[in-house]
């Protein structure tokens, strides 16, 4: 990481607040990866290959105020892929400005690239290994409450030992609607972690119709080993769009650098007779600022909310740089 530091941050404070600041600092946090991917059915054992790579820069910076407060900016700078062209429309994936402080917890405005608080923590088990068949097909996106731009996110401030609780709010726009969230994280025992978040919304687009996004995750390190289940359910008044996800994944760190993974999901839509299953197995060595990863996955029965039933296999290979 490099770190840049910057004195007298007056005009910054005076944007966000009526006061001085006494110091700051901005710190520079790099990132790249180049992964080879590549997919087959039952039909045809070549489905496809392909190269993909991420890069970007994120920036974080921030300063005590003399009353207490304390105020950060982050931004990340990345040419990623957005929309149907591979390429970006503008270099900012995300920014968000923070206000906190011991008493008052921290406020989080994320102008694009935020979560709810419930969209937070909704990552399956297994790390949403749905997700990786994106490439093969266009299935149904496992849902949950509002993510993306706009969102008010605020983290209480410790009250239990071990309890982290926070709360968003995301207002109305054109494209969707208002929605509230909350989640509860809690690791007081050690190796354990249990979180449980909530979300709720009413979309104007179809006459009111209330949305409602539950997740519920575990997990528990003893030694090498860590088990972990996770439960997503979403349901809405629209019809056969109700979705519930179940994941498991067991972990076994073999060494310092090396580690190894198994994890499985099913995906249940309502009133379809098919459930979609996944599951996959992970190696991973780690070295420095340097991450070398295997995977292996399958897709079983079907991809959700596809018609298409033949199995599906997965593998890549990547690398991956932090610095």
């Amino acid at each position: 990481m490099n770190n840049f530091k910057k004195i007298g941050m007056t005009a910054l404070a005076a944007s966000l607040v009526s006061t001085s600041v006494f110091a700051g600092e901005v710190t520079v946090a790099g990132g790249a990866s180049m992964t080879v991917e590549g997919y087959s059915t039952t039909g045809e054992r070549n489905a496809g290959k392909g190269f993909s790579m991420g890069n970007q820069l994120t920036f974080t910076g921030g300063g005590e105020l003399d009353n207490g407060l304390t105020v950060g900016i982050s931004f990340v700078l990345d040419q990623g892929d957005e929309g149907t062209t591979g390429a970006s429309t503008s270099p900012f994936d995300s920014h968000s400005v923070s206000i906190s402080s011991d008493a008052l917890g921290t406020i989080t405005m994320h102008g694009e690239g935020g979560s709810s608080a419930q969209a937070a923590i909704d990552t399956t088990a297994a790390g949403d290994i749905w997700d990786t068949f994106d490439g093969a097909t266009t299935g149904t996106t496992v849902s949950s409450s509002s993510s993306g731009s706009d969102i008010l996110v605020y983290n209480l401030p410790s009250m239990v030992d071990g309890l982290a609780v926070s709360a968003s709010y995301s207002p109305q726009q054109t494209a969707r609607s208002s929605s509230t969230a909350y989640a509860l994280t809690y690791t007081g025992v050690e190796g354990l972690s249990v979180s449980y978040g909530v979300g709720e919304a009413t979309v104007t687009a179809v006459t009111n119709t209330d949305v409602d996004s539950t997740t519920m995750k575990a997990s528990y390190a003893y030694g090498p080993i860590t088990v972990a289940y996770s439960n997503n359910d979403y349901q809405t008044a629209v019809a056969n769009s109700d979705q519930e996800t179940t994941s498991y994944k067991v972990s076994y760190t073999v060494s310092d650098g090396l580690s190894v993974s198994y994890g499985t999901e099913e995906i249940t839509l309502e009133n379809d007779n098919q459930d979609a299953e996944y599951e996959m197995f992970t190696v991973a060595y780690t070295s420095g600022g340097m991450t070398v990863t295997a995977k292996q996955a399958s897709s079983t029965d079907a991809l959700h909310g596809t018609t298409l039933l033949e199995d599906r296999d997965y593998w890549s290979l990547g690398l991956a740089f932090a610095f």
